[in-house]
């Protein structure tokens, strides 16, 4: 598998991560026949569960960038020292952007997100060079 590929699925893991923690930190806030429930009635989530959640949900957009940066990399035979090197300040990025989102730091929360976002876009346009 080419490393792309491997920091991929590392990102996704990293992703189930943050469906964990933020799980956990949800439910200690809400009752029991709340998490159980259908949750008709939105949930509104206070201090670090809600940061987790909104964390958890910003993954999921920016992993589906980065999950085609490296399909278009992989497919076009593109795999390059370069695109390796975008692929893990991503993913290093998104590790950081968890605890810094869940802390509050800002404005490195931001900081940190925009240098994930631009390791994929970098890998994006080194597809089409």
């Amino acid at each position: 598998m080419i490393p792309e590929l491997t920091i991929l699925t590392l990102a996704a893991l990293l992703q189930v991560a943050q469906m964990g923690a933020y799980s956990v930190t949800a439910n200690a806030q809400v009752d029991l026949n709340t998490a159980l429930g259908p949750r008709d009635t939105p949930v509104a989530l206070t201090g670090v569960a809600g940061r987790l959640h909104r964390a958890m949900n910003n993954h999921f957009e920016g992993l589906l960038l980065f999950a085609i940066a490296c399909v278009v990399i992989t497919l076009s035979g593109q795999s390059s020292a370069f695109t390796t090197g975008c692929a893990w300040i991503y993913l290093i990025a998104r590790a950081a952007y968890v605890p810094a989102y869940a802390l509050g730091l800002a404005p490195w929360r931001s900081v940190i997100w925009m240098i994930g976002f631009g390791a994929t876009t970098a890998m994006l346009i080194a597809a089409l060079i």
